[in-house]
């Protein structure tokens, strides 16, 4: 990651995230919410808004300004898919993650863009524009939150502090995804779990800020769902594996993540021994 694209990334993500706010149902100020017809159903069934669309064209075009040698691969640019697979290196693009929490008028929707690099997201951003809440960093970089115009590093929660203080396990899950093998996996952790909720990549955030603990995904994503904020996660100290405790890549033949666990330390802890609950999944 060339540092001076650093500030360069950050800003396009902040503007990007200021143009969903123009289509938002409470936030918007030119009275432009998303109509009935304004938010239309892709092949896969998930919905894409205009705030989507506008938000991806100012990142491409951005992004293809400022690294022309660095393919743009996103969700709401289908032309791209082959790059995904084919492309070293390339930009994965995610205009706005959570938008059934965008169309509902909620807060937890993010703007993500991540730099992948031989299958691994090696520097990411996050920004969530409600709450004008700024997440970035990668594995070489560190990993940085900004808000209010306060600038601070992350780094997760020491799981051997969290044992010696008494503390209780932190699970951050979807607010719209708590399905049945997860209530599963929770149960198996036994007593003394507090369980988070919170909305797209935001949950891999808390980890990375140590404000959670452990975040299972035992349901479907995508890999420009999870990119930047692995990235992120990462950049703090955590990690993000499959149910096999194998770290998460991309540019995968199948744009579908595996189940996985995004964790402040390495999740073979709890992942030990769970081999019927692997296969049932």
């Amino acid at each position: 990651m060339r540092m001076s694209w650093v500030y360069d990334v950050i800003q396009l993500a902040r503007r990007a995230g200021e143009e969903t706010l123009v289509f938002h149902p409470k936030h918007n100020v030119a009275n432009k919410a998303p109509t009935p017809m304004d938010v239309r159903s892709k092949s896969d069934n998930s919905p894409v808004t205009l705030a989507d669309l506008a938000a991806n064209r100012m990142i491409v075009q951005g992004l293809r300004a400022m690294t022309p040698d660095i393919p743009v691969v996103s969700e709401e640019l289908p032309e791209s898919e082959a790059l995904r697979c084919s492309a070293i290196q390339f930009w994965l693009v995610d205009p706005l993650d959570g938008t059934r929490e965008f169309v509902s008028g909620g807060d937890d929707f993010t703007v993500n863009i991540a730099l992948i690099d031989h299958g691994v997201p090696v520097w990411g951003v996050v920004y969530a524009p409600v709450i004008d809440l700024m997440y970035w960093g990668g594995i070489q970089t560190g990993s940085f939150r900004q808000k209010g115009g306060k600038t601070i590093s992350l780094r997760v929660r020491s799981l051997a502090k969290r044992h010696s203080a008494g503390q209780v396990l932190r699970v951050v899950a979807s607010k719209s995804h708590l399905n049945s093998a997860t209530r599963i996996f929770l149960e198996k952790l036994g007593d003394g779990v507090e369980l988070l909720q919170a909305g797209s990549s935001l949950k891999f955030c808390l980890i990375a800020q140590a404000d959670a603990d452990l975040y299972p995904r035992l349901g479907d994503t995508c890999e420009w769902d999870t990119a930047a904020a692995q990235a992120v996660l990462e950049g703090a100290g955590g990690v993000v594996c499959d149910l096999a405790g194998n770290r998460l890549v991309y540019g995968k033949p199948v744009v579908l993540n595996p189940h996985f666990i995004a964790a402040a330390s390495h999740p073979q802890h709890w992942l030990s021994g769970w081999d019927a609950l692997r296969i049932n999944l």
